[in-house]
C-alpha cells in the first residue's frame, strides 16, 4: 500500500510538472495527452491501492473470527474435561 501511494504521489509530481513546462514554455507544446496519460495511471493506482485496502480489510475480519473460534473451541474442550487423548494440553 505504500508503494502505491508513493506512486500516486510521484504521479501527481509528474502531471503538474507538466503543466508547469507547458505554461513556461514560448512554443506551445501538447502535453495534455501526456498529462491524460498519468491520470489515467493515477486512477489505476487508486483502484489497486483500493483493491488492496479492501482485501486488508477481509484478512483483518477473517483472522479475527478465527482467532475468536479459537479461544471459543479451547474453552469448550476445557469445559468437557481437557483435551481428548493424544493431543498435548495447554
Amino acid at each position: 500500500r505504500e508503494s502505491q501511494v508513493e506512486l500516486r504521489e510521484h504521479i501527481d509530481s509528474l502531471a503538474t510538472e507538466l503543466c508547469r513546462i507547458n505554461e513556461d514554455q514560448k512554443v506551445a507544446l501538447d502535453l495534455d495527452p501526456y498529462v491524460k496519460k498519468l491520470l489515467n495511471a493515477r486512477r489505476r493506482v487508486v483502484l489497486v491501492n483500493n483493491i488492496l485496502q479492501n482485501a486488508q480489510e477481509r484478512l483483518r475480519r477473517l483472522n479475527h473470527s478465527v482467532a475468536k473460534e479459537t479461544v471459543r473451541r479451547k474453552a469448550l474442550l476445557e469445559a468437557a474435561g481437557g483435551y481428548p487423548p493424544g493431543l498435548p494440553g495447554k
